[in-house]
């Protein structure tokens, strides 16, 4: 059985090369990220027309995340690059300080100071030194320092239990997404969204632009948590951010809000991608560490649509090795994750006939001995339906649609393939759906085969039919 969960890889020096790439797609690539927090809009646009050309040749269809940067909330420079701070220190932020020293620093975000107050904590390079804030002043904030190390330039700046109230768009992110539609991201991701309105924002600046990309709400703000349900229910998807994340909320929390938050994404049928050090030791070492393993595989028990690798193949030495290692891991814990799909269908209500047959398609495929379900589809909506019960039976997407297929390559257990809509008579378009899962090895002569169409043909949303066939039997 094919592999369920995706693997997201974000690009960079590491995997600038085509030949890298292809040998980074071949590993198990479905999606690649590119990060707006680094390079211009013309790099970018040449990496995603890199992307779509060594995806052709290796016949496969590759999503491509655009990524925005958000508010970053930062420190100035310092005269000599960095300082040393001891426990018990004095030091303060200052908005007019030009060049830092051991005692104070500049703030790139200078609405810090109408931020915090006494008694708050303030966490600098994600989360390694702490602060207590003793006294805020119009352009000053002095602090003591609680966990001392070294400070260099514009190293990022929280508060504990969030509250800064930085917009998630900045006026780069607006052009960015300008940038991401003109090369046809598949998927934003917008930072540090606090509520619905920022996603809804994001939306209709990608629709101004003439967009249909899918929005991923980052979620790494302490806020984020509490409106969770209606960032998702603005949202086609969410990230599990858990480097900002566990900065606001404390590091011992992100685990159970992990899971939290795909159960929540699944039941609201959203998408959801685990991030943040998955094999963060790959950087540097060609192998895994134990615990590395064990948390993909946990993402994945979790169901997790896709496990997500940032530095590891954007500035790693073993960009190709880590998706390989974690395409294994994704695999095994596939294999182990148990199904109870019977449980899951109790008090659920269907609204629309596309769910409704799809959840059919899911019932009979657990049932009977089913090699494969085949979803004829114009949008990919029945594929997602499909993709948030696990049956244990592989979805295989066919559609005419190559941004559709794109999009599908994130679906936990949903593998689009590309057919032309040739036959508009229902019966020889099943077959030509059959033929094509027999030239692609997914099902042989005899096999029982699931399919779902719509009719009229070609309608998208439309899907209203559901067919068990024995393959070879037409």
């Amino acid at each position: 059985m094919p592999r369920a969960t995706k693997i997201v890889a974000t690009l960079g020096p590491a995997s600038s090369s085509p030949e890298v790439l292809e040998r980074m797609i071949r590993a198990g690539v479905n999606v690649v990220r590119v990060n707006f927090s680094h390079g211009t809009a013309a790099a970018h646009t040449d990496t995603v027309s890199m992307v779509r050309r060594v995806a052709e040749q290796c016949g496969l269809g590759i999503g491509v995340l655009a990524d925005l940067q958000g508010p970053k909330i930062r420190i100035g420079k310092f005269a000599e690059g960095k300082v040393t701070l001891e426990p018990g220190m004095k030091f303060g932020f200052d908005i007019d300080c030009a060049l830092g020293d051991i005692s104070q620093v500049g703030l790139d975000y200078k609405e810090l100071v109408n931020d915090v107050h006494a008694g708050d904590t303030l966490l600098l390079n994600d989360g390694r030194m702490v602060m207590q804030v003793d006294r805020v002043g119009s352009t000053r904030i002095d602090c003591t320092v609680v966990v001392g190390g070294v400070l260099s330039d514009r190293k990022g700046i929280n508060r504990q239990g969030g509250g800064l109230s930085a917009p998630a768009l900045t006026s780069k992110d607006m052009e960015d997404i300008r940038t991401a539609i003109a090369f046809s991201a598949d998927f934003i991701a917008v930072s540090f969204p606090k509520n619905a309105a920022d996603m809804y924002m994001a939306r209709e600046l990608s629709r101004a632009s003439g967009g249909r990309a899918l929005m991923i709400a980052k979620i790494e703000r302490y806020e984020a948590i509490d409106n969770l349900e209606e960032i998702l229910k603005a949202s086609d998807g969410i990230m599990v951010a858990r480097g900002d994340l566990a900065v606001e909320v404390g590091d011992a929390t992100v685990p159970a809000l992990q899971k939290k938050m795909i159960r929540m994404a699944r039941e609201l049928n959203r998408l959801t991608i685990t991030a943040t050090q998955m094999m963060e030791s790959m950087i540097e070492a060609p192998v895994p560490t134990r615990a590395e393993v064990s948390d993909v595989a946990n993402a994945v028990l979790d169901g997790t649509d896709a496990v997500m690798l940032s530095a590891e193949t954007a500035a790693g030495k073993y960009p190709v090795e880590t998706i390989e290692a974690m395409a294994r891991v994704c695999a095994e814990a596939d294999r182990s994750k148990s199904t109870h799909l019977d449980s899951e269908f109790l008090n659920r209500t269907f609204t629309r006939i596309d769910q409704s047959i799809a959840m059919s398609a899911l019932f009979v495929a657990s049932h009977l001995k089913v090699k494969a379900i085949a979803a004829l589809t114009q949008s990919g909506s029945t594929a997602l339906w499909a993709s948030r019960l696990d049956s244990g039976v592989p979805v295989y997407a066919l559609t005419p649609e190559e941004r559709s297929r794109r999009r599908m390559c994130l679906y936990r257990a949903v593998h689009p393939l590309m057919m032309r809509y040739e036959a508009v008579d229902r019966e020889l378009l099943l077959r030509e759906a059959e033929d094509l899962l027999l030239r692609e090895g997914v099902v042989e002569k005899g096999d029982l085969l699931v399919i779902t169409i719509g009719e009229p043909i070609g309608k998208s949303g439309g899907t209203n039919t559901m067919k068990i066939v024995k393959v070879g039997e037409h």
